[in-house]
């Protein structure tokens, strides 16, 4: 019982969180009291969850091909997890566009909204750090993420949590390595890792125990730092616009969930449910991975052989909510700064928003990052980058949250599917923080 109303506390938390934050708003001095006092709650929280995500990372991946004893199943596993992200990337870009288009959100902002969210963001800070973030990435060669991808120090990897992709790399390296040299000779090795993955797995358990405390600390924060409420309001049809075509994703996941793994749909979304409400807290696919793969390896039942390597990836390639979030954002501001785009330029988003999605780090903002790098590929002017940027600059945090819950629903959507085709695909085992206390006691 205690896991099943899990979702329940976070959801009473998150709701806490938000009337608390509002309520603050309203007082001299309440900003910085949650600052001050309540937001140190929600930061421990998101340090916990990203202190064990490459321990998880390392042990569940390693563990996880060291067990398949045949390095072509690997392979198998690999070929589909790649291509089915990719496809549902697509489907996510796609959906963003046409809605943009049928919508036209940016027609509707007025040269007075205009100039507030110029002269309020085009000077930040953020954003300009954001631009010079992609001019750098974009004046890398096209194969970087590749060269980016090997580490030549895995104990400098393994202390990044930018650096997952490498984390991954050598987590893979060496678990094929282990199966080539024998079962007896690689048992020491494996036992220790195995032996890992089910201690770390028992910290997530214990970390979760905190999370409605933390999500009220985190949500009320997000409150008292949201901005001009004038600016939000001014801003909210392409916010509905960002967010039907989020929901469309989430119908979309769900039909495939239901006509193809065969699992009821509002069953998965309920056990996946701890972990999109804590993607919605805490913006970050990466700190939210250890809970996604519980939830995933436990409460749905994904094998670990496929879960291990599915979700890690996943967290760092697979944008599907920000893919869609670039579409969108890229021809609101065209849009609304009457930069025309040609059907070319829009098929052109959909390659540069597939392909900067791969290499986006997981992490809170990097969406911001991506949608440069996707304006500069159709072309739009570079002294007015900034404008575009602030446009969108006092939604960004609300959209991120959002966009991050359904990156998280996307790589449990995909695990399922490639469990499925796989024959890894069985009963959920779901276990407690306290099964083994009365060893201990």
């Amino acid at each position: 019982m205690k896991k099943l109303a899990l979702h329940w506390k976070i959801l009473i938390g998150m709701l806490l969180g938000v009337e608390f934050g509002f309520i603050m708003l309203q007082i001299d001095g309440g900003p910085e009291f949650v600052n001050r006092w309540i937001n140190w709650a929600g930061t421990i929280f998101v340090k916990l969850l990203k202190l064990i995500a490459i321990p998880l990372i390392l042990a569940s991946l390693i563990k996880g091909i060291s067990d398949l004893k045949d390095i072509s199943k690997f392979a198998n596993i690999g070929l589909r997890t790649i291509g089915i992200y990719v496809g549902t990337t697509v489907v996510a870009i796609t959906i963003g566009l046409l809605l943009v288009n049928v919508l036209q959100p940016g027609d509707g902002v007025s040269d007075e909204t205009i100039a507030k969210l110029t002269e309020t963001y085009a000077n930040d800070s953020n954003v300009q750090g954001k631009i010079m973030e992609a001019s750098r990435q974009k004046e890398s060669s096209p194969m970087q993420f590749l060269v980016d991808m090997v580490p030549e120090n895995a104990f400098q990897a393994l202390s990044n949590n930018k650096l997952m992709l490498q984390v991954i790399f050598f987590a893979i390296f060496l678990g094929i390595s282990m199966l080539l040299i024998g079962e007896k000779k690689s048992k020491p090795l494996k036992d220790i890792f195995d032996s890992l993955n089910d201690v770390v797995l028992k910290m997530v358990d214990l970390i979760m125990l905190t999370a409605p405390v933390a999500v009220f600390a985190l949500l009320a924060n997000v409150v008292v730092s949201s901005g001009d409420p004038d600016l939000l309001y001014a801003l909210l049809y392409y916010s509905l616009t960002v967010l039907i075509g989020l929901s469309l994703m989430v119908v979309f996941y769900l039909i495939i969930v239901g006509t193809i793994t065969k699992k009821n749909p509002f069953w998965f979304l309920q056990q996946i449910s701890p972990a999109q409400l804590l993607a919605f807290s805490t913006s970050s696919s990466a700190a939210t991975l250890p809970v996604t793969m519980e939830r995933v390896e436990e409460h749905i039942g994904v094998d670990k052989e496929v879960s291990s390597f599915v979700l890690p990836v996943g967290a760092t390639i697979n944008m599907d909510g920000t893919s869609l979030y670039q579409a969108v954002a890229a021809v609101f501001i065209a849009q609304a700064l009457g930069f025309d785009l040609s059907f070319a330029d829009q098929l052109t988003i959909v390659l540069t928003a597939l392909l900067a999605s791969i290499g986006s780090a997981a992490v809170p903002g990097a969406g911001m990052v991506m949608l440069v790098i996707v304006l500069e590929a159709v072309g739009f002017p570079a002294d007015k980058l900034a404008i575009g940027l602030a446009l969108i600059f006092a939604v960004d945090r609300p959209l991120d949250m959002c966009r991050t819950v359904i990156n998280v629903t996307g790589d449990a959507t995909v695990s399922m599917l490639v469990a499925k085709s796989v024959g890894k695909l069985g009963d959920p085992k779901p276990k407690n923080w306290d099964d083994n206390y009365e060893e201990v006691k």
